[in-house]
């Protein structure tokens, strides 16, 4: 939606994506079907601010899979806006915009997605960076997987 200035357009000037497309506006948290939810988040960090961003919430048996984009919003305002699906995160999938945050701000951010919020499992991507990447597998190991491109998890 930040390409059309934050407001539903009433048409595309191009077209349509798809002939039967069924768009809707997500801006609170949506269940799309049992147990799948879309949360979003606005960013509130300077760089990204006002960003809006979803991440994927699927509910399992051991708390949530969170599938994410870049956490422009910080990967502790997603995990806050998930909780009030499952307060219990059993792994996130996806970068975590860590690529610039000083090494002191990754520690403490490592620290809290340990005791904190409990993540049980992180699968970190593109966008987190080489210093948080050595930190996560450090904290997490065997609970580390790292979500590049063709990497396949098994459930």
């Amino acid at each position: 939606m930040r390409y059309f200035g934050g407001t539903e357009p009433e048409h595309f000037t191009s077209g349509k994506l798809y002939d039967t497309g069924n768009f809707v506006l997500v801006n609170q948290l949506t269940e799309v079907l049992p147990g799948i939810f879309l949360v979003p988040t606005i960013s509130q960090k300077k760089g990204t601010m006002e960003l809006p961003e979803l991440t994927l919430a699927i509910k399992g048996p051991n708390g949530l899979m969170l599938v994410d984009g870049c956490s422009h919003a910080g990967i502790e305002a997603i995990l806050e806006a998930a909780s009030a699906v499952d307060p219990r995160t059993e792994i996130v999938f996806g970068g975590l915009h860590l690529v610039t945050t000083p090494v002191e701000e990754i520690d403490v951010l490592v620290e809290n997605l340990k005791t904190k919020w409990k993540v049980q499992k992180i699968a970190p991507g593109h966008c987190t960076g080489e210093p948080a990447f050595a930190r996560l597998k450090k904290a997490y190991g065997e609970n580390y997987l790292y979500a590049g491109l063709g990497t396949k998890i098994a459930q």
